[in-house]
């Protein structure tokens, strides 16, 4: 999802201190800051392996995720709470010794990955703009401290593209860890209709809610534990659509910088 295209390294001099006065915090600083951090690195990001579950009207799923500078590489390893049959898990495997023969296919996909990361970087940019923010205090996120900011739109922000569009209707709060000055929380439900972009026109429909939260799981690198959407809408204006999900990664492990998604299926097949 297109908050999901971020999850970039910095190192303590490329960030910008945390506000330590006793007056209220400047919230537009500290998003501007946070938003900053989130697009810019100070050197490559770490690829790592997890565990991902997905939920959706589909039903549900397990895959085990490695990171590589190729792009990811999936194996499914559980559907509907249940592991894979053995007919199931020889299939996965075939499916992963084609993908290594077909070095094309994984192009596309990374080229895929780039594309939505390039969308939710686009709207990570946007976000000091778009909103106008209240510092409301401080709680304990999932990294430590966090500033906890509630948002509305901004009457004066104009979006550059459709994409933008939706945070016209959208409202709610924002939390972002205070050391590293990342975004750690996002909690916003639409309170009216809006359309959206994203390669196709259609529209999302008030009352739908978005939760992402994000943590350091290590070296300094950021990623989504949980996303959890709850959205109804309209693709092309005609056909109804039902965006709901929920996602969560857990057991994170770094793998080296220079893993390449070959490597990543061997991983994968053992």
């Amino acid at each position: 999802f297109w908050f999901l295209g971020v999850a970039l390294f910095l190192s303590s001099a490329d960030t910008p201190r945390a506000e330590t006065s006793p007056v209220a915090p400047n919230a537009e600083k500290i998003v501007r800051d946070a938003s900053w951090n989130e697009l810019h690195a100070s050197g490559p990001p770490h690829p790592f392996r997890f565990r991902l579950s997905k939920q959706d009207a589909k039903g549900s799923n397990v895959k085990l995720i490695v990171e590589t500078k190729d792009g990811g590489v999936a194996r499914l390893i559980e559907r509907d709470g249940k592991p894979l049959s053995p007919e199931e898990d020889q299939a996965e495997l075939a499916r992963l010794n084609n993908l290594m023969a077909h070095p094309e296919i994984q192009e596309h996909r990374h080229k895929k990955e780039q594309e939505d990361s390039a969308h939710g970087d686009e709207l990570v940019r946007m976000l000091p703009d778009a909103f106008l923010y209240t510092y409301e205090g401080m709680v304990q996120g999932p990294s430590g401290p966090c500033y906890r900011l509630s948002f509305k739109p901004n009457p004066a922000f104009t979006p550059p593209d459709r994409d933008g569009e939706v945070f016209h209707g959208m409202m709610g709060e924002l939390w972002i860890d205070q050391a590293q000055l990342r975004l750690a929380k996002i909690d916003a439900h639409l309170f009216s209709d809006v359309n959206f972009g994203w390669g196709v026109l259609g529209r999302l429909y008030k009352g739908g809610s978005i939760l992402v939260e994000n943590s350091d799981v290590g070296l300094h690198h950021w990623e989504t534990d949980l996303m959890k959407l709850r959205l109804q809408g309209k693709i092309l204006m005609v056909k109804n659509a039902d965006f709901s999900t929920t996602e969560s990664s857990t057991d994170f492990h770094p793998v080296p910088a220079e893993t390449t998604y070959q490597d990543a299926i061997r991983m994968l097949e053992k």
